[in-house]
């Protein structure tokens, strides 16, 4: 297209997308939703303990701003007008909880990300108050289990543990939100008149939201020892929220003025950018984690298999909420930068598919990724990871196809309780997010699910979704959401290529993985299953005993080497 005809584009709607591992910027057009041009910042994460997980929100916001100015100066490389953006949507990782001073504009501590694991003891106390002792106590009001995943006790913890905090609270300073939240609150104005609000979607993972009333709910509030006045107010996805500042301590201020009307939680936007308006419709992101969400209409849906049932979108003030059943696995493309970091076996994501295309099988190897335990359908923060099935044949090509298998396992198990649970078998799985560029994992996909996989040609679907939440908001109007309106997606099918039986002998077998990853991390003493102290609690015998496997041992493999 020469730059002559690109200044005649018409309207652009941007869409920040804020994900755990980056931050992109994207620009499409409304009425084609071609995209334009975008640019991406990675996100650094920080470890400071086993199973903690933190980024700082301070990097977020930056970033943010970075990826807006680079993608309109490359736009107006390419002769685009940038004043035809006319409104910005916002797409952001659930559930990661900040609190900042309302006055001062700072974080009063890191973000905590949405799979950290520091809250497993809070998430014990609270689930000792309730009646029998039971995790799903509120879940008619919340759709959720009390999780380490949510905001609620996350934020429960900061008021415990970090003094700050709990000073800010007390003195009216403190404001509390999960990303969407603080970047909207700096976005358009900070400390200067900042708009504190969130959308419905991200409301309904913090466990302080009522998913039948669609606002906060002050028996949460109480049961969680929270103060209602630090809470976002609770908006529709798709309305105008606040006009963009300029912010001059950080160079930026290209979109001055330009609306900030579109509001999702990154898996929400994704079914939304996936066209799935209609009950019954299903899509699957693979990113950090995988999260399937399955349209159930305007009725919140109780999930009897481990599922849970959330706000879809609610696009507009005035248009009905959408419900979905959603299973969120903890670790999925987390798996790959795990065999790259950790072990060192490949030197970049993409090389995880040639080296497991070398040899097509985990030749019985099973790999359970349960690195933050295990989210749907179990809900299980005792399990750890594990590797099983090794003999001494298996090699780094083996453990790479079992990483990839692993992925496509945890999905077959949130499918058949979403199967389950809606009485109709889904037909075939939408699927999007930067893991699907790999095609050995979508072929693993479609033959371990027994029905195809379908991949939008655009994979920016999650951007696409917080775009056309912005465009189509009120008093902006440039994108049309009527079916008939929607553009025609071209897509990639892949088809089920092995016999149903291999598929079961497989998932049968995941399935005995799966059972011996649970229960690992335990405060009890090891017993023999019969109730019993094992042997190994008594130290003496237990190291004459270990210490006597380890000496045949040790024989064994000298006699050998002198085969």
């Amino acid at each position: 297209m020469a730059a002559s005809d690109r200044v005649m584009l018409g309207p652009l709607v941007g869409a920040i997308d804020q994900g755990t591992s980056s931050t992109r910027f994207l620009v499409f057009n409304a009425k084609t939703a071609e995209l334009l041009s975008h640019h991406q910042v990675e996100i650094k994460q920080k470890f400071p303990k086993e199973g903690w997980v933190e980024q700082d929100p301070k990097e977020i916001l930056q970033s943010v701003y970075e990826c807006m100015e680079k993608t309109c100066e490359k736009l107006s490389q390419l002769g685009i007008d940038i004043a035809n953006i006319k409104a910005v949507g916002v797409s952001n990782q659930r559930e990661t909880t900040v609190v900042w001073d309302k006055m001062t504009g700072d974080p009063l501590y890191n973000a905590i990300v949405w799979l950290d694991l520091r809250t497993q003891s809070t998430v014990e106390r609270l689930i000792n108050r309730t009646p029998g002792k039971n995790k799903n106590h509120l879940k008619h009001r919340t759709g959720l289990p009390i999780s380490t995943y949510f905001s609620a006790v996350k934020l429960r913890w900061l008021m415990d543990n970090v003094e700050e905090v709990r000073r800010a609270i007390s003195s009216g300073r403190a404001m509390f939100g999960t990303i969407d939240s603080w970047l909207i609150w700096s976005l358009t104005g900070g400390k200067n008149g900042g708009v504190h609000c969130t959308d419905v979607t991200n409301a309904s993972r913090t466990m302080l939201f009522n998913i039948n009333t669609l606002d906060w709910d002050p028996e949460l509030c109480q049961f969680f020892d929270i103060p209602m006045k630090i809470l976002p107010k609770v908006r529709s996805s798709s309305e105008i929220y606040g006009l963009m500042k300029i912010c001059s301590s950080l160079k930026s201020g290209s979109l001055t003025g330009v609306p900030i009307s579109g509001c999702l939680g990154d898996q929400s936007a994704a079914l939304v950018g996936q066209m799935c308006f209609q009950d019954g419709l299903a899509k699957n992101t693979y990113g950090t984690g995988c999260f399937l969400l399955y349209n159930t209409g305007q009725k919140p849906v109780m999930s009897e298999h481990g599922l849970l049932t959330t706000v879809a979108y609610k696009l507009g003030r005035d248009k009905p909420a959408f419900y979905a059943l959603e299973g969120s696995v903890a670790i999925a493309g987390a798996v790959v930068c795990w065999l790259k970091d950790n072990l060192g076996i490949i030197q970049s994501a993409g090389d995880v598919e040639k080296l497991a295309a070398l040899v097509g099988t985990s030749y019985g190897c099973y790999f359970v990724p349960a690195f933050s335990g295990l989210y749907a359908p179990y809900w299980e923060p005792s399990a750890r990871g594990i590797i099983c099935g090794l003999t001494q044949f298996t090699n780094r090509s083996h453990l790479a196809f079992a990483a990839l298998e692993a992925v496509c396992f945890q999905t077959r198990e949130i499918l058949d309780a979403m199967n389950r649970d809606s009485g109709i078998p889904l037909a075939q799985l939408q699927v999007d997010g930067g893991m699907t560029s790999n095609k050995l994992l979508m072929q693993l996909q479609a033959d371990i699910l027994c029905i195809p996989v379908v991949k939008p040609s655009m994979p920016e679907t999650t951007a696409l979704g917080a775009a056309m939440a912005a465009g189509a908001a009120e008093g902006v109007r440039v994108w049309s959401l009527d079916p008939k309106d929607l553009t025609a997606v071209t897509c990639e099918r892949f088809e089920p290529q092995i016999n149903p039986e291999e598929s079961e002998l497989r998932y049968a077998r995941w399935k005995k993985a799966v059972l011996k990853a649970m229960d690992w991390e335990t405060s009890e003493p090891l017993s023999n299953g019969n109730g019993e102290t094992s042997i190994f609690s008594s130290l003496p015998l237990g190291f004459y005993i270990l210490g006597s496997i380890l000496m045949l041992i040790g024989a064994k493999c000298i006699s050998g080497f002198h085969k």
